[in-house]
């Protein structure tokens, strides 16, 4: 068994894999981290090796507790990948989008792969059918789009993510519903679009912490996994242990 690490920008995500299949998985805050690891070693006695990725903080002493108890990973740019990596700047990428880039070589192998991530970053990576990653984009998520029209004008409100009811906003609120949520759904299809332009047998992968909210939206061709991420991050600790 294996035990996933995953800290975020705001969560923690922790998963216990076993032989590649998903056994479980939950959303903790940092600061609690450990507690919840001692209480998945104690259900899960076979876990022998971790892997952490990390985009967000994590105290160094959490670190080596979990290094006491697990023989750890800790994904980084020196990491062996199960993928040819062709960005120019392969020190710069983000280990979130390596591991979603391993899960699409694991799953959709020998296929054009977009992997699209809708966090709090909204990221797009793309792997051709030789398992080549090209790179991709960034863009602001959802919630980034609804904060930073709060934070960088004087009158604005902040907003939850809510489906506008028209794409002719009435009201303020709802302008700003139309403005945000139609916007990346549009930002999300006219790359689509543009991918496939070019990659004609395009598969598309849909995660992410606003997956859901969004999936619905789309098109049904767009295959949407939550989990996507968690996957990746397992087979690069398989590939790594595997060598």
């Amino acid at each position: 068994m294996n035990l996933i690490i995953d800290v975020g920008n705001s969560f923690v995500k922790l998963a216990v894999f076993n032989n590649g299949k998903l056994a479980h998985n939950e959303t903790v805050e940092p600061e609690y981290i450990l507690k919840h690891v001692q209480v998945l070693k104690q259900n899960y006695s076979d876990i022998e090796k971790a892997i952490i990725s990390s985009v967000g903080k994590l105290k160094r002493a959490d670190l080596e507790i979990i290094k006491k108890d697990f023989d750890l990973l800790e994904l980084d740019t020196q990491t062996n990948l199960p993928f040819k990596n062709l960005y120019k700047t392969p020190k710069t990428l983000g280990v979130d989008r390596m591991a979603l880039v391993a899960a699409s070589v694991k799953t959709y192998s020998s296929k054009n792969v977009l992997i699209i991530d809708s966090g709090t970053c909204m990221t797009f990576d793309f792997v051709n059918s030789e398992n080549h990653y090209l790179g991709g984009a960034i863009s602001p998520g959802l919630n980034m789009r609804y904060r930073s029209l709060n934070n960088l004008t004087a009158n604005l409100p902040l907003l939850e993510a809510t489906l506008p009811d028209s794409v002719i906003g009435n009201s303020t609120e709802e302008s700003i519903h139309s403005g945000v949520v139609n916007g990346i759904l549009n930002e999300i299809t006219g790359a689509i679009e543009m991918y496939k332009l070019k990659y004609s047998d395009l598969t598309v992968i849909l995660t992410g912490g606003d997956a859901k909210f969004l999936s619905k939206q789309l098109k049904s061709s767009i295959f949407a996994n939550p989990n996507f991420l968690l996957e990746g991050l397992d087979y690069i600790l398989q590939f790594n242990t595997n060598e």
